[in-house]
């Protein structure tokens, strides 16, 4: 999550809790909720059962009368309904009314839990007035958590294509570097066969190649600080375009 509990991000982390900040602006009711609401990574963070699969697991928990797994699991499935909802806007009426009915449903738990004893009354106070929050602002509870998913999607893509370009540009290195070791190493098997006459012939011609492998590595070497260079444009024009949009 972005911010939960006062537990410290790292400079990526800060910078997103930033834009959920300006997202926000001076409502601080609404950025303490999604704060503890949104994922940095909600792909890898929202788990990638469907929704009506998550909400029968939650439901089967109430009926096996495990109200705190319940809990939990209608939290999850709370995370993943907001979640859908951002990603799907032609069906936020629908949306908003699962999340809300989510809401509903996880209250009942909730004062099931309370009469157990399961949680300390302070507790089940700051629950009843998230969910009762959550509920009476959650058109801007989707749209905020839509802009900040959205710019999220679009960065990690941003990151996720660097990544895979890096990748690809350090695989062809080492297939060159595997093959100038394969060249050199048959260079020196046929040297050791020849007379003293085609040795010092050999060994200039080596000496031509080493040259010549010593060139090529300078200009990948080159490439891939311009490519760097290059990325970094990239991502500063994302950037901008981003914060432009942001601000329409």
């Amino acid at each position: 999550m972005i911010f939960e509990g006062g537990v410290m991000l790292n400079n990526k982390e800060e910078r997103e809790e930033s834009l959920l900040k300006e997202l926000c602006g001076d409502d601080a009711k609404l950025y303490d909720l999604l704060s503890k609401r949104l994922y940095f990574d909600p792909i890898a963070a929202i788990p990638k059962a469907g929704l009506e699969s998550l909400i029968e697991e939650a439901e089967k928990s109430v009926e096996d009368e495990k109200y705190r797994e319940a809990m939990q699991r209608y939290r999850t499935a709370l995370d993943k309904a907001l979640f859908e909802a951002t990603q799907n806007p032609g069906e936020r009426a629908r949306y908003i009314e699962v999340i809300q009915d989510l809401v509903s449903s996880a209250a009942k738990v909730r004062d099931k839990v309370g009469e157990k004893g399961g949680f300390a009354s302070s507790s089940l106070e700051g629950r009843i007035k998230y969910n009762e929050f959550m509920s009476e602002r959650i058109e801007d509870v989707i749209k905020i958590a839509s802009l900040f998913y959205n710019e999220r999607l679009e960065v990690l893509g941003v990151v996720g294509r660097r990544v895979a370009r890096r990748e690809e540009r350090d695989k062809a290195e080492m297939v060159e570097e595997r093959a100038e070791r394969e060249a050199k190493k048959g260079r020196e098997a046929r040297r050791r066969e020849m007379g003293r006459g085609e040795r010092r012939e050999a060994e200039k011609e080596d000496k031509i190649e080493e040259k010549i492998e010593k060139e090529r590595k300078e200009a990948r070497r080159e490439e891939a600080i311009e490519a760097e260079r290059e990325e970094n444009r990239i991502d500063e024009r994302e950037k901008e375009r981003r914060e432009a949009r942001r601000k329409e």
